[in-house]
């Protein structure tokens, strides 16, 4: 870890807010601090680890399974590629801006109502997706699912934290709720294929089940304690508006013109409400994001390299999924079945992240697997024109193993030099920048493949921006501190 001046971050402030794959390779200074602490399990404790592990693979499902089916809903429902984009950057977009107000509100109303509250909106919006009539109202749906997973997800690491006092069982269990994410990420593009096979409306009706199941379990669960905290209702409001200005002008300038008067006057609006915003976090008494995070060394790394990534991830998937269906007319299930290769190796790039960190330290595993994923991309640029799924695969490995190597180690990068109570707070501002990544350029590339017949260019012009991006942040992240200085 790096220098700081505060007591050392335990396992659980390691891994409250961030990504969940952080967990790798924390377990065993977690058991140390277990024969310390010896604290006995909560009532049920198991069932909370179960409906935190199950709202996590929902969480994470919503985000991939719905690329596949993309094609499907555009020719039931109608609309260009810009009703495509926002069917995904609807549910980024709210998630991103609505993560810090969610850990808030779990804080102030406690971990297992908001949860509850959560899943039911979770639970009735998945249900308005699958019968939505029209791609207008499958967006409003996919938006309010968003705020749903974005109440759901903090809430559920809470209660696992309330559930599992002891440090060491407490990081176990964290590594159990993170398989429900790995999962999810393994079987999404493949399901969302096979689901897609039969009807795109399974997609959001699978949600229902599991759902209906939480709610049943919760009930088990013991009240959470409530802790009234102040809230940055000002601040909340400026990043809401400001995302959505920037996300819905950079989808409407893309296809229709960066000259036109809405789109201007929607860019203008993000740049005044995110000055806003900065400026907000500087003045108010309770910050939603405090500014003074910036002053840490690794955090200021950390960022970029977040959004970098999901720019490359998340633009990737998008883009191919729908070139794989669009362009070389392959149906759902084989164009899932082209991403199943790629996640096993990102589950082995995971695996090995830890080890290597605690080795050698974050700076190897994070450059290192940012210039693997600058590797596929490239590769993709030259072979993704030839029409072949089963190059593309091969070139996809890369990028997930590449970046399942980085991002757990990038997740302690976030904690460098940042004070402990800062902990959860720092590492949810880094989850919203990945997730606004994630959302930019699904708003960018969408625009440059939406001409069918310069889908090539579009295609190849995406995956390079993509590459420099994750290079120029691979470049950045030779300034992280080597495992000797950072040890110090």
């Amino acid at each position: 870890m790096a220098p700081t001046d505060h007591e050392p971050h335990t396992a659980a402030e390691l891994v409250e807010g961030i990504d969940p794959l952080a967990v790798e390779g924390l377990v065993d200074e977690a058991e140390e601090l277990a024969q310390e602490e010896g604290l006995p399990d909560a009532p049920h404790a198991g069932i909370v680890i179960t409906i935190a592990s199950m709202g996590f693979f929902l969480i994470t499902l919503d985000i991939s399974i719905v690329n596949v089916a993309l094609a499907r809903i555009r020719a039931e429902l109608g609309g260009d590629i810009t009703g495509q984009q926002w069917i995904i950057d609807g549910y980024t977009l709210l998630f991103a801006a609505l993560l810090l107000f969610a850990g808030n509100l779990s804080d102030r109303i406690g971990a297992k109502r908001a949860l509850a509250v959560g899943i039911a909106i979770f639970t009735i919006t998945s249900a308005a997706c699958a019968m939505a009539p029209s791609t207008a109202l499958l967006i409003a749906a996919r938006c309010a699912q968003g705020a749903g997973a974005a109440i759901m997800l903090p809430a559920s690491m809470a209660l696992v934290r309330e559930a599992f006092p002891d440090p060491g069982r407490r990081a176990r269990a964290l590594g159990v709720w993170a398989v429900g994410g790995a999962v999810a990420g393994l079987v999404g593009q493949p399901l969302g294929g096979l689901l897609t096979t039969y009807n795109w409306r399974w997609v959001f009706m699978i949600n229902l089940p599991v759902c209906a199941a939480m709610l049943i379990f919760i009930a088990w669960v013991s009240t959470s304690p409530k802790r009234p905290q102040p809230f940055d209702w000002l601040g909340q409001v400026l990043a809401v508006v400001g995302l959505a200005s920037l996300v819905w002008g950079l989808i409407d300038g893309g296809h229709g013109g960066f000259g036109t008067g809405p789109v201007a006057m929607s860019l203008v609006l993000a740049v005044v409400s995110l000055t806003g915003f900065v400026l907000a976090q500087s003045r108010v008494p309770h910050p939603m994001m405090p500014l003074d995070l910036f002053h840490a060394h690794g955090f200021r790394i950390a960022l970029p390299v977040g959004f970098a990534f999901m720019v490359g991830n998340f633009g990737n998937v998008f883009v191919i999924a729908l070139y794989l269906q669009q362009h070389l007319g392959l149906p759902p299930l084989n164009a899932g079945l082209v991403f199943l290769p790629p996640a096993f190796f990102a589950i082995a790039g995971n695996l090995a992240s830890g080890f290597v960190t605690n080795r050698f330290g974050a700076r190897i595993p994070v450059v290192a697997g940012l210039l693997s994923m600058v590797v596929g991309l490239v590769a993709l640029v030259f072979t993704a024109p030839l029409g072949l799924p089963w190059l593309m695969a091969i070139c996809i490995i890369p990028i997930g193993a590449g970046g399942s190597l980085a991002m757990p180690s990038v997740t302690s990068v976030v904690l460098e030099g940042v004070p402990a109570h800062q902990a959860g707070t720092a590492s949810a501002v880094f989850n919203t920048f990945r997730q606004v990544g994630g959302a930019v350029a699904i708003a960018v590339f969408g625009a440059l493949i939406a001409d069918p017949e310069q889908i090539d260019r579009g295609l190849r012009l995406s995956l390079g921006i993509a590459a420099a991006l994750i290079l120029l942040a691979a470049l950045n992240s030779l300034r992280i501190r080597p495992r000797v200085e950072a040890s110090a």
